[in-house]
């Protein structure tokens, strides 16, 4: 009876282990809002990689980089997709593993202003709102106001600095509430599609800036970790083919 007993015990602590080992990879990207948006823009992406890996993926929402960066900690998500600049945020609070880099072409920060206004140069900025998007945000926050401090403007001394919504902000500028508006490449290009009948010039435009990166947390099961990052290098193509099904990931295109 005691054998049994013991052997009873065996067999469901291994169907334990079978479970907690078929458990799905979570996914998230940090600035992809909610699971409608994420699955929109992502779900063919998760197929591919279950199909390249042979993993069960599941697609995880946060609504910020912060609560990415918990969920990561308190291990409820596996792998995120984040820009540069979280990136940094990210290996300070959770050291991450890096994947895979995601390179965005034409990734640069520009300051954008009315062409037909009165900035004609960053000088004209001086004493001027300027707006920005959301806080540590790469391309919409941190590299416009480096693109501005490169040419001897500080940001909150040498201009006033507002964080608004870049749809937002573009329609304060055209109506001439603020003169000008922090955005990457991409965004002035929807911009122009916006307002075909508004002129828009650049007055200041920065370095290109780095890669998106792909991270796992520090304690990611190793062997699903190789397989993904064998994905990238095998079935890079096929996997970036997925992505760009999304709208707003034609960035990576």
């Amino acid at each position: 009876l005691m054998l049994k007993t013991v052997i009873a015990a065996a067999a469901m602590l291994a169907a334990g282990a079978v479970s907690a080992a078929a458990e799905p990879l979570k996914f998230a990207v940090t600035d992809v809002e909610g699971l409608e948006q994420l699955t929109q823009e992502f779900g063919a992406f998760e197929a591919a990689l279950e199909a390249s890996t042979g993993l069960e993926i599941d697609l995880y929402p946060v609504s910020s980089r912060t609560a990415a960066v918990e969920a990561m900690n308190a291990g409820q998500v596996d792998f995120v997709l984040t820009g540069p600049a979280e990136y940094v945020v990210i290996k300070a609070l959770s050291n991450p593993v890096i994947v895979a880099a995601w390179q965005r072409p034409d990734y640069f920060a520009q300051v954008v202003a009315l062409a037909d206004g009165p900035v004609k140069t960053v000088e004209d900025l001086r004493g001027q709102v300027v707006t920005f998007g959301s806080v540590g945000s790469t391309s919409q926050h941190l590299g416009p106001a480096q693109a501005l401090s490169d040419l001897g403007l500080k940001l909150g001394e040498d201009y006033e600095a507002r964080i608004i919504n870049r749809n937002v902000a573009v329609e304060a500028m055209v109506n001439g509430d603020v003169a000008a508006v922090g955005m990457n490449f991409g965004h002035l290009n929807k911009i122009r599609e916006a307002f075909p009948d508004v002129a828009f010039q650049v007055v200041a435009r920065g370095r290109d800036l780095p890669n998106d990166i792909l991270v796992a947390r520090a304690d990611v099961d190793p062997a699903a970790l190789e397989k993904v990052r064998t994905a990238f290098v095998e079935d890079g193509r096929a996997l970036m083919a997925s992505v760009l099904k999304g709208d707003d990931n034609q960035k990576y295109k």
